[in-house]
């Protein structure tokens, strides 16, 4: 079976998995998170004053803004750019708008999945603090076994969207833009990450917290700014994105051919892929947090999926359809082209500033995932075998950054939706514990 096959089967998988079943599954656990939960978007900006509040005398391995930080990390990265580029590129405009109704429905089942994370954690004998779903399934439901499949899912997984992609964008970018070879990138990239891998969630939340508020805000300002440039079409880009999420005709005239079903399919999985709510990934780092209270972490880990999807992924669709609009030569059939065209429109800046928002992003994303990779071989296995992911991990970055862009995608996908399944299981199971919690905390 050669490479093109592969990829073929691939596809075929991811799409049979994103069918209509895991998007009734993922977007149900939302809404029905939101209406038992009582809304708890509505307290979006206490969460986020909560988020810059230390939460005094609390056990944890870092800050909760560093656990948060470290989760946006994670999140912000190639599927807030890449990722909504290529979902418009191949289910439409429409797909921005799905991608935004998955962040803000997601926002509840963050807050779900960091308060299980608070509640069922644990402390090992050397003081670091342990959780996620795979203990919440274990101590909240008594289901080891699956436990264990959610851990080896997303310790492969870790190796697709966490590194292999995210390796692949920058130096593709790298190569587009400044002729450097993949080689040399994917070196680069391989060296760095593993320097502060080395560090433990300690480093990697202190590159974090350093580096992640500095790359988003720089990021932000430059889709403001196209969007400026852009203003008298993005009014007409908006009715567009709500035009085509529901009607394949809109979707198709004069951008791809395409279904409802394609639209919702592409624009939920790049939602999924870049907010991460309901795949179980950020709790993971939330449990780390210096926190008393699951409920006030709960709060924080919600603001992640605010900032990274119903802020910046929303803009990055609002810029990609309007330079579109404004600009017909603009090739939108490949997601990294049409970002890149979009950014050129900013004179001299525009691609430095795309360069470093999608090497700081994807760096970043690498490094949180590294984290969340570990903690699911040490629970299969202790710490026997964290040396050998580590170096695996950091060889696997060098690899991704020159290997075919459309199989680690497909295979993202696949991973990403095979992780989320126990992962929405455990919170649909434990939503009574959820909202007891809730209830009787007078945080929210």
């Amino acid at each position: 079976m050669n490479t093109e096959q592969i990829n073929s089967f691939i596809a075929e998988a991811a799409s049979q998995l994103w069918g209509w079943p895991m998007i009734v599954l993922l977007l149900g656990t939302h809404l029905y998170l939101t209406i038992r939960l009582r809304f708890p978007q509505r307290r979006i900006f206490h969460a986020i004053r909560l988020s810059v509040t230390r939460d005094k005398d609390a056990e944890g391995d870092v800050s909760q803004f560093g656990a948060l930080a470290t989760s946006l990390a994670a999140t912000i990265g190639t599927g807030n750019i890449i990722g909504v580029a290529t979902a418009v590129a191949i289910g439409g405009p429409g797909a921005v708008l799905w991608c935004w109704l998955t962040g803000l429905l997601g926002i509840s089942t963050k807050y779900a999945e960091g308060l299980l994370a608070v509640k069922y954690r644990v402390k090992t004998s050397d003081g670091t603090m342990l959780g996620g779903p795979m203990y919440a399934l274990e101590r909240g439901l008594g289901w080891k076994s699956l436990a264990v499949v959610f851990c080896i899912l997303t310790a492969i997984a870790s190796f697709g969207i966490g590194n292999t992609v995210q390796s692949n964008a920058i130096s593709m970018l790298c190569y587009e833009t400044y002729g450097i070879p993949s080689a040399w990138t994917g070196l680069v990239l391989a060296l760095l990450a593993g320097l502060v891998i080395l560090f433990g969630v300690k480093g990697i939340a202190r590159f974090c917290t350093a580096f992640v508020p500095l790359m988003a805000l720089l990021y932000v300002v430059g889709c403001i700014v196209i969007l400026c440039i852009n203003s008298a079409y993005v009014w007409d880009a908006l009715c567009l994105i709500c035009r085509s999420a529901f009607s394949p005709e809109a979707a198709g005239g004069g951008f791809v051919g395409t279904t409802v079903m394609m639209t919702a399919r592409y624009g939920i999985a790049r939602g999924l892929f870049s907010n991460e709510s309901g795949m179980g990934s950020a709790p993971i780092v939330a449990a780390a947090a210096q926190t008393k209270d699951p409920v006030r972490q709960a709060l924080v880990s919600s603001t992640a999926t605010f900032w990274d999807t119903v802020i910046i992924c929303a803009l990055t669709g609002l810029v990609l359809v309007s330079s579109i609009i404004a600009y017909p030569d603009i090739s939108y059939e490949n997601g990294g082209a049409l970002t890149k065209m979009a950014f050129e429109k900013i004179p001299y800046v525009g691609a430095p500033l795309l360069t470093f928002g999608i090497v700081t992003f994807a760096f970043s994303t690498i490094l949180g995932w590294s984290y969340y990779g570990e903690r699911a071989v040490e629970y299969l296995s202790g710490k026997r075998y964290l040396k050998v992911y580590r170096v695996a991990y950091v060889i696997a970055i060098f690899f991704g950054a020159i290997v075919q862009l459309t199989v680690i995608w497909n295979v993202a996908d696949l991973l990403n939706g095979l992780m989320a399944i126990p992962n929405l299981i455990s919170l649909l199971a434990l939503a009574g514990v959820i909202v007891a919690e809730t209830r009787a905390s007078k945080d929210f």
